[in-house]
């Protein structure tokens, strides 16, 4: 069939008619039919043709056009499609590099093989054309809720009509064990959207904390106009949830705001969610406030906290131990992912027997070190003393403050913790020593010889080998493994070496190895003196 023969305003009400289908534009669909056209012809003339087609959008004729390019004389690849500058002469005034020369050419007889051809090509660039508006569609639509009707299900995956597209929610993104039948209406999350080679994915869920939270912001008002904010969410889908809010009205409680008259707003919450029981807790800048409100109900007692670490204790009493960690310790995981922080329970009864433990363990050390009566010793560690570096190198002052001891008797402590340092480090620099390490390293500033004792027993030998640690190697850290926090012990640890400090002495080992410009880190910091001079200045 040959284009010039048939009614070329079908093409046109071909393009409207599937666009309108698809929702998509006309001018795509267009576009799809010249490239199929082209392809056509190009079968017909010849693979190395440029051949271009052009419908025009009035009245559906199509042209088509053979197209040459003009290039440098060394560059022609393609005979049919390029030409030399001195080629292009008869058939323009002033050729140049880069020019193009169009004939237009007969148009071809669309066979059965080329028209079946032709509309792959259309419906595959149709189907593209839907993908791209599928996912602009959604793409800003990732962190909102979204209704839906359930299509079917397919391995425990729920397939999900959302409109003009598709979505899933995954059998492990569903609350406990819900189960939905073709047609059901469904309300979930949309965690995700991706664009794929088969198409936009759009993953929905059920069971991320963000999905409870916007929830309550649809039942809260405050929340949606910004008076009551949620700072964090901790969930156990389909059983238990807490979540942190705080009010910027002074006049509105934010926990009553978000249970509603009666609980109606939680409730409508809770229903959507299967029955989940949920704690609604006022947030407070205080971490300490904060963790003891997120324990609720259970009473607390006293609370230790640990920044370095990120950790905290608890202690509570006898009687309130297993409300405070709760069914399967449920209680104190939401309260940990809650906070951010990691939790031990304590009862009074175990605080007290710790505490014991260290001022005995601290006793025993002062009396076997400093050679003390167990009075005496006990008397040190009750006043607060925990080390012998403090014995050791503490004011006088404060020795001479303890009740019984006189000038002459602190200069004997102090006398006698030194040589036992000096004595252990002796042991440690010659362990070292006897270990591999050298001197590049023994006798960089910052390191004690027990602190290079326990790099060499790791393998650290020389100064180059310590400037390529890491600060977390040296301080430890924490690392989040399947949602829990998991301890990363550092090297110098033991010695209570902060991140910090770590970060410092690394550097310091890479200037002193040329490795690290000193020029180039006090320009890293110019800027943020400058950023503060500017605040304090006003400027």
């Amino acid at each position: 069939m040959a284009i010039t023969s048939a009614n070329q305003l079908e093409l046109l009400q071909t393009a409207e008619a599937v666009a309108r289908e698809k929702m998509i534009d006309p001018e795509l669909v267009i576009e799809a039919m010249e490239d199929s056209l082209a392809r056509a012809a190009k079968s017909r003339y010849g693979a190395e043709m440029d051949i271009r087609v052009k419908i025009d959008r009035r009245n559906g004729n199509a042209t088509f056009t053979r197209v040459r390019t003009v290039v440098a004389d060394d560059e022609v690849e393609n005979y049919q499609a390029q030409l030399t500058v001195e080629q292009a002469r008869p058939y323009l005034d002033e050729p140049k590099v880069g020019d193009e020369i169009t004939d237009q050419v007969p148009p071809v007889e669309l066979g059965r093989i080329a028209a079946q051809s032709a509309k792959q090509v259309i419906l595959q660039r149709v189907r593209e054309a839907e993908r791209d508006r599928q996912y602009e569609e959604f793409k800003d639509r990732a962190g909102t809720i979204i209704n839906g009707i359930v299509k079917r299900e397919e391995y425990g995956n729920i397939i999900v009509d959302v409109g003009r597209g598709e979505a899933i929610l995954r059998r492990n993104e569903k609350i406990g064990r819900e189960s939905y039948r073709p047609n059901d209406r469904i309300r979930a999350y949309v965690k995700d959207v991706r664009r794929e080679n088969r198409g936009p994915q759009i993953f929905l869920s059920r069971t991320d904390p963000q999905f409870m939270a916007e929830l309550f912001k649809m039942e809260v008002p405050e929340i949606y106009d910004g008076v009551i904010e949620i700072k964090a969410v901790a969930r156990d889908p389909g059983s238990r949830a807490k979540i942190a809010v705080i009010s910027y009205d002074n006049s509105i409680d934010p926990v009553g705001a978000c249970v509603g008259m009666r609980g109606s707003r939680v409730q409508a919450v809770v229903g959507e969610l299967q029955g989940e029981k949920i704690d609604i807790i006022p947030w407070n800048e205080d971490q300490a406030t904060f963790l003891v409100n997120a324990l609720q109900p259970a009473e607390v007692s006293k609370v230790v906290f640990d920044e370095e670490a990120n950790k905290i204790e608890v202690v509570v009493p006898e009687e309130q131990l297993s409300l405070a960690i709760g069914r399967r310790g449920q209680n104190v995981r939401l309260a940990s992912q809650l906070t951010g922080l990691d939790i031990d329970i304590l009862t009074d009864e175990e605080e007290s027997k710790r505490r014991q433990a260290e001022f005995n363990a601290r006793t025993g050390l002062f009396m076997e070190a400093l050679d003390l009566d167990e009075f005496f010793a006990q008397l040190l560690v009750a006043e607060g003393f925990t080390t012998l570096d403090e014995v050791a190198y503490v004011d006088q002052d404060e020795l001479l403050s303890i009740e019984g001891v006189d000038e002459g008797t602190a200069e004997e402590l102090q006398a006698r913790a030194r040589d036992v340092l000096e004595a252990k480090n002796k042991a440690a620099l010659a362990a070292a020593r006897e270990l591999g390490a050298e001197d590049s390293l023994i006798e960089f500033d910052g390191l004690t010889p027990q602190m290079v004792e326990a790099l060499a027993k790791d393998g650290v030998k020389t100064l180059e080998d310590f400037a390529t640690c890491a600060d977390w190697e040296l301080a430890g850290g924490w690392t989040t493994v399947n949602g829990q926090r998991v301890k990363d012990e550092g090297l110098l640890e033991p010695f209570e070496v902060t991140l910090e400090e770590a970060q410092t002495l690394v550097m310091t080992a890479r200037v002193s190895l040329g490795w690290v410009d000193p020029a180039e880190l006090e320009t890293e910091e110019e800027p943020v003196e400058d950023e503060i001079d500017d605040e304090e200045t006003g400027a």
